[in-house]
């Protein structure tokens, strides 16, 4: 077993070896009142500010007190063409075309208007699959959308992990979608498990939900710039995010949703309108008939909040010079060290929620401290006076993601050798 001295030499040279050392001067990193910086393992809650957001939002104030209506089109990134700006690269992280993809309203909104086109319960298909323990956002929409239609709280399928276990056995997973059949509709599921950190083979449950006729979307809240993912080839029919976790993009920033460019022209889809979803070509003829613009875009309703996506830009921007996969091969590196610290000094006295396969996390571990809820909630508690940021999750989890765009090795050993001075006492 690794001693503290070891693993702090072995952080070092890590970090000295860290080919993107240098994007960590490109966030604005949290400080203490003393002025020291803070090892924010938080980026799975709130990603950090891109030192580039602040100019760019700047930038754009500057040209709507410059050219006011005018910057619609006379803005050095004009307005109108904003959301197309960042379809580009938000389609690189998310393995699809670009017509695929929008940057549009927030999460909880666009899964709401996915759902109005792509679940139509219909005779005995009516059920919709979930995971037990789903973000209450996502369980609110899904018995909503259950309410809107009129049907029974049991077209709800919730499928919990094995009782004893934290985590969902994709072959558990499989097999529900099998044995519902011709009564399903629609699974919508994680690409990361919110509170576990558990990630999913899309692929898989998208091929399994296609075979028995159903739908399938996915919410990758916590999966977009953590994870490289290929929605194109996945087959799934829709997916939506929000932009302030791994993409940075600030508090309450604008979501984005992907549709299958197989659903581009399907003009015959039931879908809540706006005029933005009108082609761009003829949106300012103002016409009473709406003509739906292809691909993703057809779901947009309003103009884009160009403050709120002027930081995304500037993250995106960060994401391309460095590269979903080779980001992702510094993540395994962050979060397996991270790992291997918290075994080597704390013992049993923390315990991993999330996979220990790399293969089926990202970038955050889920931790659970012996002792129950009170002696764990302690010990999350005891985190930031020793200048950690991480989060809690009831009934008893701690939550700690060490994100590649600006965390060091030697950050995750900081964040093992508190736990262990608080779990451990």
């Amino acid at each position: 077993m690794s001693s503290a001295a070891d693993l702090a030499a072995r952080a070092a040279a890590l970090d000295a070896a860290d080919a993107f050392a240098g994007l960590r001067t490109r966030f604005a990193l949290p400080r203490n009142a003393a002025g020291d910086e803070l090892a924010y393992l938080c980026g799975h809650s709130l990603g950090l500010a891109p030192r580039a957001a602040r100019a760019r939002v700047l930038e754009e104030l500057d040209d709507w007190e410059r050219l006011g209506v005018l910057g619609h089109e006379e803005a050095r990134r004009h307005w109108i063409g904003y959301a197309e700006r960042l379809q580009a690269p938000l389609a690189g992280l998310v393995g699809a075309r670009p017509a695929e993809v929008v940057a549009m309203n927030s999460l909880t909104v666009n899964l709401h208007l996915l759902l109005a086109s792509f679940y139509r319960p219909m005779g005995n298909r009516q059920r919709i699959l979930i995971e037990a323990g789903a973000f209450p956002s996502d369980r609110h929409v899904v018995t909503s959308q259950l309410a809107w239609h009129g049907l029974d709280p049991t077209a709800l399928v919730e499928l919990a992990p094995r009782p004893g276990e934290d985590l969902v056995r994709h072959e558990d997973l499989l097999a529900a979608i099998s044995d519902q059949g011709e009564r399903l509709a629609l699974v919508l599921w994680p690409g990361v498990q919110y509170r576990t950190g558990q990630a999913f083979d899309l692929a898989g449950i998208a091929s399994a939900a296609r075979a028995v006729g159903a739908r399938v979307g996915f919410d990758l809240a916590h999966s977009i710039g953590n994870l490289p993912l290929a929605l194109h080839d996945s087959g799934a029919d829709f997916a939506a995010w929000c932009s302030y976790k791994y993409l940075n993009a600030g508090p309450g920033a604008i979501g984005g949703a992907f549709v299958h460019e197989r659903h581009a022209e399907a003009r015959e889809l039931a879908r809540l309108a706006g005029w933005w979803g009108h082609e761009a070509a003829t949106r300012f003829r103002m016409s009473p008939t709406l003509a739906l613009a292809p691909g993703a875009a057809g779901w947009q309703l309003s103009n884009p909040p160009i403050l709120s996506a002027a930081p995304l830009l500037a993250s995106l921007e960060l994401f391309g010079k460095a590269g979903i996969e080779a980001l992702r091969m510094k993540s395994l590196s962050l979060t397996g060290f991270l790992a291997e610290c918290i075994a080597a000094l704390c013992g049993d006295a923390i315990t991993l929620m999330t996979p220990a396969d790399p293969s089926q996390r990202g970038c955050q571990l889920s931790l659970r401290v012996r002792g129950g809820r009170g002696r764990a909630h302690a010990a999350w508690a005891a985190l930031a006076p020793r200048g950690i940021v991480g989060d809690w999750r009831e009934p008893d989890t701690i939550r700690l993601a060490p994100v590649p765009l600006y965390n060091r090795h030697a950050e995750a050993l900081a964040a093992a050798v508190a736990l262990a001075e608080v779990a451990r006492g």
